[in-house]
């Protein structure tokens, strides 16, 4: 069991299993979820066409902005639409 922390303050940590890692991403779709930080979009760009080389179908989303948690439209939608995601930060 792993205990992931929330760094928007949470009080008391969430106690979740983490789930099984896909063996193999083919026929699945991944999501790539840019935070709004710079430069996040270089790493998912790059990240993108590695991924679309191999054949795997990939779906680009953005949050509004990085200082807040995505919207919970968003978070629906991605779930919705993909079997990973893939977020990135960077500065």
């Amino acid at each position: 069991m792993s205990t992931i922390l929330d760094p928007t303050g949470e009080l008391q940590p969430a106690r979740r299993e983490q789930l099984p890692r896909l063996p193999e991403l083919a026929g699945k779709t991944v999501a790539l979820l840019d935070i709004s930080k710079p430069r996040g979009d270089v790493f998912l760009d790059r990240l993108e066409k590695h991924l679309g080389d191999g054949g795997i179908a990939v779906r680009r989303y953005q949050k509004p902005t990085f200082t807040r948690v995505a919207p919970a439209d968003l978070k629906f939608e991605i779930a919705r639409e993909c079997d990973v995601v893939i977020e990135a930060l960077a500065d």
